[in-house]
């Protein structure tokens, strides 16, 4: 029997799907793309949301692929198989966009692969959602899943949960948060991707942008749009300052410095605020908080190693020249204007900053003693604290009473469950 043009493209049709559809299938085996160990080092309402939401994914295209099997099968004219071959195109583009969402998460699930790292994202994990409770549970809004993962570079970075995917039809399970490697043993930072999940959830950003105008307007319209610009930066610094006090602004400093080229770069609709005053604001934050400490040094440090002089844009030169007075004003708006985000309260209702003050942080330590580091109770309600707390010791002595990075790390291996190291 002679074969026809119609079936020499519907050949060409089905090997095609049968490919695809076959890769697809092969996508829900979750345990080839993530080692069962790694699975093993979630906590089990994380694993099993995860692996729901992937398997979900999944599913949309397997049943996708037998309704186009079905539609090849009826497809004998050639504008009928022209159809068909348009939207086994767009079935091979909906692979790929579910293949990047499903390998995004195998990759971060694999980070976890070491029972030591595992353990010590576990207290990433548990340190991230109680930040976002105090704000989110007074709220009756819903606390996400968070999942921590572990990768190189300078800054940390969210996926948000409830966010669609690349697949376009799945949410994201949970607030999964890059952690990088150099920051580990004092995550600051995940609070600060934690600030992008609550503004997100609650509207802080547009509210915040109207604040931090209106605090910057004295200083001329161009200024006072781009502070409203970088609202949605300034929220998770608040976020994360209000969680962890100095410590975190010291490891975002670190973070920051990064030379002049990096310090004075100002791009048009970049929402980082210029790390030139992003540093100034947050120690304008600390004075604000707690009156003169240690972080005056800093940012006096700070500004003579970075001379406004040495800015090479003059219009730049002058926008941070005006900003500079500014910061006092757009450090108060922020941490004490109420908001309908909050339910007619400032942030600082919710998560007190004088909690994390450094007299506070003291009397904690004096108060419970070794106990404080070791004990389950203490470990889970005061673990926010006890960050805080590292962070300062790390920033303010050389060598922390509680032992510098091993005392950090035993602390953390304990709240994430493992085995805290030797003596």
């Amino acid at each position: 029997m002679q074969r026809t043009a119609a079936d020499a493209t519907r050949a060409q049709l089905a090997r095609q799907l049968g490919h695809w559809t076959a890769a697809a299938d092969r996508l829900g085996a979750l345990d080839d793309l993530a080692a069962p160990a790694a699975w093993a080092g979630l906590e089990q309402y994380l694993g099993v949301a995860v692996r729901r939401a992937l398997t979900e994914a999944v599913s949309g295209l397997r049943t996708r692929g037998h309704i186009l099997r079905t539609a090849l099968r009826a497809a004998h004219s050639p504008a009928e198989l022209d159809a068909v071959r348009r939207r086994l195109l767009e079935f091979r583009q909906g692979y790929l966009r579910a293949e990047t969402s499903i390998e995004f998460y195998a990759d971060a699930v694999n980070t976890r692969t070491s029972p030591h790292i595992a353990a010590l994202l576990r207290a990433c994990d548990s340190l991230a959602q109680r930040s976002m409770a105090a704000v989110l549970d007074p709220l009756l809004k819903p606390v996400p899943a968070v999942l921590t993962y572990l990768d190189n570079g300078v800054g940390a970075a969210i996926l948000k949960a409830g966010l669609r995917l690349w697949d376009g039809s799945t949410e994201s399970p949970a607030a999964t948060i890059k952690v990088t490697r150099h920051s580990l043993l004092c995550p600051t930072a995940v609070l600060h991707e934690c600030g992008h999940q609550v503004a997100f959830q609650t509207g802080w950003n547009e509210e915040a942008a109207a604040l931090l105008a209106r605090a910057a307007a004295p200083a001329g319209p161009d200024v006072a749009a781009l502070w409203a610009g970088w609202s949605s930066e300034i929220t998770a610094d608040v976020f994360a300052f209000a969680h962890a006090g100095y410590g975190a602004v010291a490891n975002l400093h670190d973070v920051l410095s990064g030379g002049p080229a990096y310090v004075f770069r100002l791009l048009p609709g970049d929402p980082h605020p210029v790390a030139w005053l992003r540093v100034p604001l947050n120690t304008a934050l600390c004075r604000h908080a707690y009156g003169p400490g240690p972080w005056d040094a800093l940012e006096r440090e700070w500004l003579a190693a970075y001379p406004l002089a040495d800015c090479p844009d003059l219009q730049a030169r002058e926008l941070l020249a005006a900003s500079l007075p500014r910061l006092p004003a757009l450090a108060a708006a922020v941490l004490d204007e109420p908001l309908a985000a909050f339910a007619g309260r400032p942030l600082t209702a919710l998560v007190p900053p004088q909690r994390v003050a450094p007299q506070a942080l003291r009397e904690l330590a004096a108060r419970l003693g070794p106990a404080l580091y070791t004990s389950p109770h203490w470990l889970w309600n005061e673990g926010l604290r006890l960050l805080a707390l590292t962070g300062w010791r790390a920033a303010t002595e050389p060598e922390p009473a509680a032992g510098p990075a091993a005392g950090q790390e035993a602390w953390l291996l304990r709240l994430g469950g493992g085995a805290a190291p030797a003596a």
